[in-house]
């Protein structure tokens, strides 16, 4: 990735110039706020219901309602007596469980039973050995998203020449071609939670201002679109913003690292007022590197509403705003283009869900609409007025 780079007199004649610039300073501020606001509001309206990512072959975006079920389809289905896998490149954060608890809530109303459920920490052979594992189960069905598409290739080819219908999240393997190798791919828009993110931190910024980008340092489809939406708005449309450095991660502890690349940011760059980082759990790590710092005036954008991010845009601490992905609905989602396979459907190649901006004033509404479930306690509890 690279970077894209008076002397003196009477006190009373002092006072009124003084008042007269500050006042016209002041509103020459306020004209450009309100300028930039207005100009991120409109933009994230805009988006409310499209979707600017493409496949990870150029495939034009499918909604989510292409793979919905008949009644008469899920009763199909459900005498069938499928089985599926769901294999994930990493868990235990909210976006992954928030998939989980889709797939397999879809899949109970199906009639699909859920043999398998697995973490490869982010560690390609593992996720090859999690693969063979599961098929070893004989699953109808794997879900799935690649830790990398070149080295698990291999494995998920073995899977679909076993006939296994494979339904991937935001990545797919190199080689394997949708409709003969997969069903479909199913993502959100991480394009445009990339703009998304892009304009709420310009609406933070007023405009202006320097600020920091840590990336995904990955073969990684999803997580590269997001830098690519939120780079190419700010360039072109915010030009008084800087991007002075950007720095990659690549995990897995992707907290810890984001932290120790924070820290160094803000000790090189101390006039930085801002950091985007390229998901939730990296963003963790900078509001700790921010806080070590005294550096609570930090402005931190992000994308997926992970817990801890949300707890800090309910109390309006640092994080100023993310675009959120739908986990939940992808979940259902690649739970009815498994099962429609299962019938024989057609499936598009790359089905997408639209981002979804959230800040302060709307993160609780949010929660519900990315988790099917109402804010825990801790979250709604935090939220200041």
């Amino acid at each position: 990735m690279m970077l894209r780079t008076w002397k003196w007199a009477a006190p009373v004649a002092v006072a009124a110039l003084a008042l007269a610039a500050c006042s016209s300073e002041a509103d020459d501020t306020a004209a450009d706020d309100s300028g930039v606001s207005a100009q991120a509001d409109a933009a994230l309206a805009e988006l409310a219901d499209q979707v600017l990512a493409t496949g990870p072959h150029g495939e034009e975006p499918s909604p989510a309602e292409v793979a919905d079920l008949s009644d008469e389809e899920v009763a199909q289905v459900a005498d069938l007596g499928a089985t599926a896998a769901i294999v994930m490149h990493y868990g235990g954060n909210d976006w992954a469980n928030a998939q989980i608890d889709g797939l397999k809530t879809r899949f109970a109303e199906l009639g699909i039973e859920v043999v398998a459920v697995t973490d490869a920490n982010f560690d390609p052979g593992q996720q090859v050995s999690d693969i063979e594992t599961v098929m070893a189960k004989n699953p109808d069905i794997i879900v799935s998203i690649p830790t990398d598409p070149v080295a698990t290739a291999a494995a998920y080819q073995a899977a679909a020449d076993a006939g296994i219908k494979l339904v991937f999240m935001d990545n797919v393997p190199d080689g394997l071609e949708a409709g003969t190798d997969y069903v479909s791919m199913v993502s959100a828009d991480n394009y445009g939670n990339g703009v998304v993110s892009a304009h709420l931190m310009a609406k933070s910024l007023g405009g202006a201002g320097k600020i920091a980008v840590i990336y995904h340092e990955a073969d990684f489809f999803v997580t590269q679109q997001r830098y690519d939406g939120f780079m190419t708005t700010i360039e072109e449309q915010y030009p008084d913003i800087e991007v002075v450095t950007e720095r990659g991660i690549a995990g897995p502890d992707f907290a810890g690292d984001a932290q120790k690349v924070a820290d160094a940011l803000l000790t090189q760059n101390a006039d930085l007022d801002g950091i985007w980082a390229v998901w939730d759990v990296p963003a963790e790590g900078v509001m700790a590197a921010a806080r070590s710092a005294g550096r609570n005036d930090l402005k931190i954008a992000t994308q997926d509403l992970g817990t801890n991010v949300a707890i800090a845009l309910a109390q309006d601490d640092m994080v100023i705003g993310l675009g959120a992905q739908r986990p939940y609905e992808q979940g259902v989602t690649e739970a009815n283009l498994a099962a429609g396979a299962l019938l024989g459907r057609e499936a598009p190649a790359f089905v997408a869900l639209p981002a979804l901006p959230v800040t302060h004033d709307n993160v609780l509404e949010a929660w519900s609409t990315v988790y099917n479930q109402d804010p825990p306690s801790d979250l709604a509890n935090a939220f200041t007025d």
